[in-house]
This record gives structure tokens, C-alpha cells and sequence, in this order.
């Protein structure tokens, strides 16, 4: 079974997401994530951290707001 299995309507593949804040989360090993449903918690194993310049960046977050 694929690891993204149950998430098809709120997650693509290689797809690069923002992530939000959320200390409570991130204590039970979760990332708060904006996907094509809004915002969900996801488990933090099923991304990779990216980091991009600054002007990619606002770019990247202009497109998700």
C-alpha cells in the first residue's frame, strides 16, 4: 500500500505544501499543513523539510493564501 493511501482528495504527490506553526502538534509527531482542502494535520513522516530563498518563498506562500 502506497504511504499516501487515504489522503488522495487532500494531498498530491511531490507537491510542495506550506506548513503551519502549531507547537501541539508537532508534540505528537504531527505538521500542520495547508492542503487542497483547507488545512489538516498530517504526520511529519510524510514530508520533507525544503528549504528555498526568500523570494521563492513569498512566491510559494502567495500561491497558498
Amino acid at each position: 500500500m502506497h504511504r499516501y493511501s487515504g489522503y488522495q482528495a487532500s494531498l498530491e504527490l511531490r507537491k510542495i505544501y506550506a506548513a503551519l506553526s502549531d507547537p501541539d502538534a508537532a508534540k505528537g509527531g504531527d505538521i500542520r499543513i495547508i492542503d487542497e482542502s483547507g488545512d489538516d494535520l498530517y504526520g511529519n513522516d510524510r514530508f520533507v523539510p525544503l528549504e528555498v530563498p526568500e523570494r521563492v518563498e513569498a512566491s510559494i506562500l502567495r500561491t497558498v493564501r
